[in-house]
């Protein structure tokens, strides 16, 4: 029996609408997203399949586009997946610089978070401040390999200037999902702090992005 054929209040699009997101399930969601199925496979156990084979919902959100090949999954409902994560990342950057100022660590972390905890390879950005502390502008600024990116502080001086900022919170992402700030991250912060001191930019912390939720160095002592 196709989806079509079943109690409308158990299909997944008609249960998004009238009950809300939240009565769906993780393979019910992928549904609404991927439109139909294959031959012998409704759009749910396609869902259902996508996530096993992707290693959950994690792992599949942190590369949609990625190595799993199924049938029934072709460009065009790739394209879907990789839009949708998109979606939801400009949304939280619309909403970081809406608000009126960064408070503490968790309001820039979700942010980030999103922005740098599925790429494979070590990328290093920076928020831009003014001086009520309320978002100008994310910009990545480096890229390396899966191991390291080299941090050059002189543009990061020019990036600060180019935006106006008065402080910045620098972030990078850990491929390796361990988040534990290692001692070049400590050394290149302080090399970033005295660097932007001389123009008056204060470096108010330094986000680590893992698998889990993101280190803050300020929190934990180390700026």
């Amino acid at each position: 029996m196709s989806i079509r054929e079943w109690p409308e209040g158990e299909r997944p699009r008609e249960k998004l609408l009238s009950r809300g997101c939240s009565a769906l399930s993780d393979a019910e969601l992928i549904a609404v997203l991927l439109g139909s199925g294959v031959p012998g496979k409704d759009a749910i156990a396609l869902g259902r399949e996508l996530l096993g084979k992707s290693g959950g919902l994690a792992a599949l959100l942190a590369d949609p586009g990625g190595s799993v090949r199924l049938r029934g999954i072709g460009p065009a409902k790739r394209a879907r997946l990789i839009a949708a994560l998109e979606l939801a990342r400009r949304s939280l950057a619309e909403q970081l610089i809406e608000r009126p100022v960064l408070a503490n660590p968790r309001d820039s972390g979700d942010y980030l978070r999103a922005q740098l905890r599925h790429l494979p390879y070590e990328v290093f950005g920076c928020l831009f401040l003014d001086n009520r502390h309320k978002v100008l502008a994310f910009e990545e600024l480096f890229r390396g390999t899966i191991d390291n990116a080299s941090v050059h502080p002189r543009e990061v001086v020019r990036a600060c200037l180019r935006h106006n900022a008065s402080a910045v919170i620098l972030a990078h992402n850990h491929p390796s999902g361990v988040a534990e700030p290692s001692g070049a991250d400590r050394a290149i912060t302080q090399e970033l702090k005295d660097a932007l001191q001389l123009i008056g930019v204060r470096v108010l912390d330094h986000l680590v992005i893992g698998s889990g939720a993101p280190v803050s160095m300020a929190a934990a002592g180390l700026l």
